[in-house]
């Protein structure tokens, strides 16, 4: 029978304790029941012990012993002597749940959110709007609008937008997507089947996981830091043989992490060695913290048809901006573009010839997000060590966030606790392939409205009490 890991039922549980009311026991068991109706927990499933739930969720463990009681009173749960609790269900088993990542996008119950690292708009944007004419939009129209492999002139500008950064790239290459979520998806569909092999740092970007879980994918991670990865492939090498290998080599989320020349040459080194294809996602790429100047790709390094790589304008620009890009060899964008057609036909192309326009402000915006990110960094930094929280982290390389060290503190409890006082954060095991990283949280610092001022007296009260509860 599966098990499903205290961490992973936490995040499905993202929530329970906020939208309902009645004691804690009840709104626990009304969730659990959810989920089993729901299908995101498949029936059969052995649910956590009741400790290391209360542990994860934050609560005393007499709640979730009062919650199984309730649900094995009513037939949703059954315990057997030493094979712990099984759930029962009735629902129609789907997709996999995703964990609550995607919960806050478009939810804002008047807390403060900092489950996510999006950043606001550049007035770019709403220049480029204004810039549309009449003219532009009639010669658009004088076509059908569906370009499944995206606009001509958007093609060409990001095929330029590689060869300015040293990598050859034809308009052919490239595979125009709603954002860099929906070509990581597209690449797990096209290039994946369920149960292959797919290496991943640990930890990684956790909407990858997520798309690669939905696929079936077997997963195993490899050390995020320095170039212990590359050496951790090549002594898997004879032992195991994955289909791809997922990496983001130019800015790393949820690190910040950005691979210098050496990290980049000893990962090309083995992948070129081992023979293995590489989906390197520089989605985070623009958000560079170092300098102003375009980033390096880890596909000038390697093989061209052993390449794919995602990249978006959504981060820089705007995250309402929903483009973004796969390069790849035109056999794999082939592929891939016939599955999107069954999507969404094609990206909408007033968007992608704002675009085009917003491609050629590509360095001034560069400085002016960078430049801002940069100021915002420091001030977080000085938050911290203002609040002697006695936590670590990196200067990350790139990115909107700091992947903080909360040392001995439970980082799942620490964010259901969070968010019963009001604030959401995504702990560590979220990023993880294996729920690893238990005494981590992603905390964006872009925001200067002082949400994260606020918050934080809130997170380390929190994280205080996750290491006392139990």
């Amino acid at each position: 029978m599966d098990r499903i890991p205290p961490t992973r039922l936490s995040r499905l549980l993202t929530g329970w304790s906020k939208d309902g009311t009645g004691a804690m026991p009840q709104l626990l068991a009304e969730a659990l029941r959810e989920l089993a109706q729901r299908g995101d927990v498949a029936p059969g499933t052995v649910l956590p012990s009741q400790r290391a739930l209360a542990t994860a969720l934050g609560v005393s463990r007499s709640t979730v012993t009062a919650a199984y009681g309730l649900l094995e009173a009513e037939g949703w749960l059954e315990s057997r002597q030493g094979s712990g609790s099984r759930l029962r269900g009735s629902g129609a088993v789907g997709e996999p749940a995703t964990e609550g990542r995607l919960a806050s996008f478009g939810t804002r119950d008047g807390g403060i959110d900092l489950s996510s690292g999006a950043l606001d708009g550049l007035p770019a944007v709403a220049a480029a709007v204004g810039g549309l004419s009449a003219a532009d939009l009639t010669a658009a129209l004088a076509g059908d609008g569906y370009l499944p492999y995206g606009l001509p002139e958007l093609r060409e500008g990001i095929a330029e937008y590689h060869r300015s950064a040293g990598l050859p790239t034809s308009p052919e290459q490239i595979l125009v997507t709603a954002g860099s979520q929906q070509a990581v998806w597209l690449i797990t569909q096209g290039l994946i089947e369920p149960g292959d092999t797919v290496i991943v740092e640990d930890p990684t970007y956790r909407g990858a996981l997520e798309a690669l879980r939905g696929r079936g994918a077997r997963l195993v991670p490899l050390p995020a830091d320095g170039g212990h990865g590359a050496r951790a492939l090549a002594r898997l090498a004879g032992h195991v043989r994955p289909r791809l290998v997922y990496l983001q080599p130019a800015v790393h989320n949820p690190t910040g992490r950005g691979m210098d020349e050496p990290t980049r040459l000893a990962w090309a080194a083995v992948l070129a060695e081992q023979g293995l294809y590489v989906v390197e996602d520089n989605a985070y790429a623009e958000l560079s913290l170092l300098d102003d100047a375009a980033p390096r790709s880890l596909a000038g390094l390697l093989p061209p048809a052993a390449t794919a790589t995602v990249g978006t304008l959504s981060k820089l620009f705007w995250g309402g901006l929903r483009l973004g890009w796969i390069r790849a060899s035109t056999t794999v964008i082939r592929r891939l573009a016939d599955i999107k057609k069954s999507v969404d036909l094609s990206c909408p192309v007033v968007e992608q010839m704002l675009a085009v326009k917003l491609l050629r402000q590509l360095p001034e915006a560069r400085a002016r997000r960078r430049s801002r990110l940069r100021e915002r960094l420091a001030e977080t930094e000085r938050l911290l060590r203002e609040q002697r929280t006695g936590w670590r982290w990196e200067r990350p390389d790139g990115g909107s966030a700091l992947w903080v060290e909360m040392p001995g503190a439970d980082a799942e409890a620490t964010a259901q606790l969070a968010r019963r006082a009001g604030v959401l954060i995504v702990p560590g095991p979220a990023f993880s392939a294996v729920d690893g990283f238990r005494h981590h949280v992603r905390l964006p610092f872009a925001d200067d409205d002082g949400s994260l001022a606020k918050a934080l007296p809130v997170l380390v009260d929190c994280a205080e009490r996750s290491r006392t509860a139990h």
